[in-house]
């Protein structure tokens, strides 16, 4: 996508909708209370740590699947991922019957690895990096004659993942704020482009860890900003910089704030002990901007939990404040 090409549009998102008719359930938006008290506004989890995978990526992968001609397909695909996007990636390959190889870091949880093999996919480990990941995909994809499905930085993901936000606003027309993670930005350029379409006056806040803040660099500089380096418990937010497709989706439609490594852990804990909600520490940020008070609400607000597939020994870790 170049600067003369449009943005993704409502009617595309709408059109992934109803291509996730009978693969992705429509997922819960639930109350709390807790959090209602605290912030002073009606606050929801959307709660996408319950798709079949445990994780919104779903919504994107399979869009960008569904969208292939036969002809590419029939190579097999290939993805480059910390985890959730590669179970996805997976999960959708292995509903069409085609091959599906999964590039991951090295430092890859061994629960997201594991997730990836049980939907069939090859695995391949690369360096620690998006970057290491991303270069050896190219070579993969190249050698082999593979289709890549990006993580995030293509209008068939922003379109899956908006689908989302279009759920958001048919569940709760009222909405007035919707707090999503960023990474790579798929799953917010997607929700804000929906819910700023449908809800033109609505509030669209992207939280990211401190130690990977590559979206909150980007506002600053008005263009996607490469980092050094990224280091969180969120290990799903860990890009060294947000996409140029998706950054373009954001620009004008979301802020963002960024939460610590220690408010992301409470929050992962509290919401598990306290709400009964799975949640990695990637899916917990939202919750964190709220507890730890970072972030103030201005009104009715969902707060995306966009993924459950927590490794055991990490909660554990967390549980003893290591």
């Amino acid at each position: 996508m170049n600067s003369s090409e449009s943005l993704v549009t409502i009617g595309a998102i709408r059109e992934a909708a109803r291509g996730l008719v009978g693969v992705a359930e429509v997922t819960p938006l639930v109350p709390v209370s807790a959090l209602t008290d605290l912030a002073g506004v009606p606050v929801y989890l959307k709660l996408e740590n319950t798709h079949a995978t445990g994780a919104f990526k779903l919504r994107g992968a399979w869009t960008a699947v569904r969208r292939l001609s036969p002809e590419l397909r029939k190579r097999g695909v290939l993805t480059y991922s910390s985890g959730n996007h590669g179970q996805a990636v997976a999960f959708a390959a292995q509903r069409v019957n085609v091959r599906a190889v999964i590039v991951m870091p090295e430092t890859a949880p061994p629960m997201k690895v594991a997730g990836v093999e049980r939907w069939g996919g090859e695995v391949v480990f690369a360096g620690t990096t998006s970057e290491h990941r991303y270069n050896k995909g190219m070579e993969l994809a190249q050698a082999e004659g593979l289709t890549v499905i990006p993580p995030y930085d293509h209008p068939d993901i922003v379109a899956g993942q908006g689908t989302v936000g279009l759920e958001i606003v048919e569940q709760l027309p009222y909405v007035e704020h919707v707090v999503v993670p960023v990474g790579g930005g798929g799953l917010a350029a997607g929700v804000a482009t929906a819910v700023i379409q449908l809800r033109p006056g609505a509030r669209v806040t992207g939280v990211e860890p401190e130690g990977a803040a590559g979206f909150n660099a980007a506002l600053a500089a008005g263009h996607p900003v490469r980092l050094e380096r990224t280091k969180s418990i969120a290990d799903g937010l860990l890009p060294l910089s947000v996409g140029t497709i998706t950054f373009r989706h954001l620009k004008g439609r979301a802020d963002g704030v960024t939460v610590s490594d220690a408010a992301i852990a409470e929050a992962t804990l509290w919401l598990r002990s306290e709400q009964a909600v799975m949640a990695e520490p990637s899916g917990a940020v939202t919750t964190a901007a709220v507890r730890s008070g970072v972030l103030n609400l201005v009104g009715p607000t969902a707060l995306i939990v966009s993924g459950g597939n927590a490794d055991p020994s990490v909660l554990s870790a967390l549980a003893k404040g290591v």
